[in-house]
């Protein structure tokens, strides 16, 4: 068996009720199948006035001759009822049974369908739970290798092949099989030297198949990694729309777009001319078997005189009956190698090891008593360090700032702080407690964090404030919006804190979605503040009005403040000026210019700009 199947087997276990009972309804409908196709004979046998008269009940006398017994059984009815009646109600008699047993037949199929139903959309949702589970729980370093939209791909497209894809196994091992098995018992039991014929022909047909289905999971494979890439182009596109438009780079976007949909076009027309081969070439099989039989079973009938002609009629509506299955299955076996190659990236995803978890009997913390230890730290995202031997104390209550050039390292110990990604070497500890020690929920909690970025969700102010309490009153949101400086727009917007700001709070300027942000960690309300350049994306006048937010989110508060424009990180108590992963130089503003090293010349650089 597949390994990705035997994957997929714990996702079933819930909806094990619903697989017994598609099962249970599956054999029904191709044990009716055959039957319905056998009571045709009693029609034929009435129609052509051919029926035996027999007036005594039979005697069942074991398996051996139940044949003999089930059509001595019907004779003695159609007997009984055309003695007290015209043969229209023998007729109708049998006709009443192709009936029953179609009814029957239909039911089952129906019943089958609505297991398997409940089944597949239960498996649908699990794996989706699975994956975004997977998606949130995976370190943001995870991401920094992976295209968005391949992620997507695989958690929308994949997880819906394998619904589609992976459930036609119960009827490719169930549904479909019983019913030719049950079709060709009954033939067996009809003409055995017709059967034996036709036997010779199903193998034939098989491999014919198998030849034409070579590849196709490769195949699809190839196809959905296409897919995953125009989605990630779809995805930039929309993300960078400004950027393409004011540099005129649209002719470059549409030729990266049309070069893979072009791709994708190929690989899916290859897939599909297998897939749609599949029902015919079956079919023709069929036919041409179907074909054979008349001539052999006709000369039967005609010719050696050893078979009846309703038999024969009967047997080959059995052997068409066996055409639909058999096409089923041909069909079903194509799309289980789409949900094999589908099934592949979803748990290629869902496999990936994460390493930044919490430990067992993790640390519980939900206070900051005295300081926080950075000790001899080393740290690389690819081959060079970023990070060399670094170490830093920040007390309780104190304000730290980090500056220096871009890829100094001033973010990284942000992302380290937070457990974004874990150093390689060293230590970072709280009140004496190693990071990695303590329960990863717990360690953020201790912590707000204002990015360069304003990340702001398509919701409404009020659900986007609260993020770090959902629990927080319409009070406890309006005050954390006068910190941050930010009612005074807030009041006048139509609804108020319950104003939709759109994709990415759009619908607001970069300083109004900045003041957001500090509203979020202000209602948190964390012992810890980590502001990461907080400032450098916006205008002089948006500036000062963050700034004032700043200031009063940090009062009473241990803040690491990560900075480009100096201005805002004067009144800090230690200012640690970076380079290259070190510590060049540190102390108090008038301290550092004191110096006249490295920080006075940012300053003086600054000044001028």
């Amino acid at each position: 068996m597949d390994k990705n199947l035997l994957k997929l087997i714990p996702y079933t276990k819930p909806y094990k009720y619903h697989i017994i009972w598609n099962v249970t309804y599956n054999v029904l409908y191709a044990l009716f199948s055959t039957i319905s196709m056998l009571t045709l004979f009693p029609v034929l046998e009435v129609l052509f006035g051919k029926t035996k008269t027999i007036y005594k009940a039979p005697t069942y006398t074991g398996i051996e001759n139940a044949k003999e017994y089930i059509y001595d059984l019907l004779y003695y009815k159609i007997s009984e009822l055309t003695k007290e009646n015209s043969i229209q109600i023998a007729l109708l008699f049998v006709v009443a049974l192709v009936i029953i047993t179609f009814l029957f037949k239909n039911l089952f199929n129906y019943l089958a369908s609505f297991h398997i139903m409940h089944l597949k959309n239960g498996v649908l949702r699990d794996l989706r739970k699975s994956m975004y589970n997977k998606i949130i729980e995976l370190p943001i370093s995870y991401y920094s290798e992976k295209r968005k939209g391949d992620i997507m791909a695989r958690m929308l497209g994949d997880v819906n092949e394998v619904q589609n894809s992976f459930f036609s196994i119960l009827e490719l091992v169930i549904k479909e099989p019983l019913t030719i098995v049950f079709a060709l018992v009954t033939m067996f039991i009809i003409s055995t030297k017709l059967t034996l014929f036709v036997l010779v022909f199903m193998p034939i047909s098989g491999y014919i198949i198998s030849k034409v289905a070579k590849n196709l999971r490769a195949k699809s494979l190839q196809a959905q990694k296409e897919s995953g890439f125009l989605i990630s182009i779809v995805d930039e596109s929309l993300g960078g729309l400004k950027v393409i438009k004011s540099y005129n780079a649209e002719t470059n976007f549409r030729s990266k777009f049309d070069y893979s949909v072009n791709r994708l076009l190929n690989l899916t027309n290859s897939i599909g001319r297998k897939n749609n081969l599949a029902t015919p070439l079956s079919e023709f099989l069929g036919i041409v078997t179907i074909a054979t039989l008349l001539f052999y079973g006709g000369n039967l009938v005609l010719i050696e005189k050893t078979l009846d002609g309703s038999a024969f009629i009967v047997y080959l509506t059995l052997a068409f009956n066996i055409l639909t299955p058999a096409k089923a299955i041909s069909k079903a076996s194509y799309a289980v190698k789409n949900g094999l190659a589908a099934a592949e990236r979803v748990f290629e995803i869902l496999e990936v090891k994460n390493e930044i978890t919490s430990k067992e009997n993790a640390v519980e913390k939900t206070s900051f008593d005295s300081e926080i230890s950075i000790q001899n730290i080393n740290f690389k995202y690819e081959d060079e360090n970023v990070l060399n031997n670094f170490s830093l104390t920040v007390k309780k209550g104190q304000t730290v700032a980090l500056v220096g050039q871009s890829g100094s390292g001033k973010s990284t110990i942000a992302n380290l702080l937070t457990r974004f990604y874990d150093v390689n070497e060293g230590t970072i500890k709280i009140d004496g407690i190693d990071i990695k020690d303590m329960n990863l929920q717990s360690l953020r909690g201790l912590m707000g964090l204002v990015t360069q970025d304003s990340i702001l969700f398509n919701d409404s102010i009020k659900a986007n404030i609260s993020l770090g309490k959902l629990n927080a009153t319409d009070e406890e949101i309006i005050e954390a919006l006068k910190i941050a400086n930010a009612y005074e727009f807030v009041k006048d917007l139509p609804k108020g804190i319950h104003t939709n700001i759109g994709d990415s709070g759009n619908k607001l300027s970069g300083g109004q979605k900045q003041r957001l942000s500090i509203a979020r960690a202000v209602l948190k309300n964390p012992p810890i503040m980590i502001l990461d350049e907080a400032t450098s994306a916006l205008d002089t006048e948006s500036e000062k009005f963050v700034q004032v937010a700043l200031e009063n989110m940090m009062q009473n508060r241990t803040s690491i403040v990560i900075a480009h424009r100096l201005s805002t990180i004067q009144k800090a108590d230690t200012i640690i000026v970076m380079q290259k992963g070190k510590i060049a130089e540190q102390g108090t503003h008038e301290e550092l210019i004191a110096l006249n090293g490295t920080y006075n010349k940012l300053v003086t650089l600054q000044s001028f700009e």
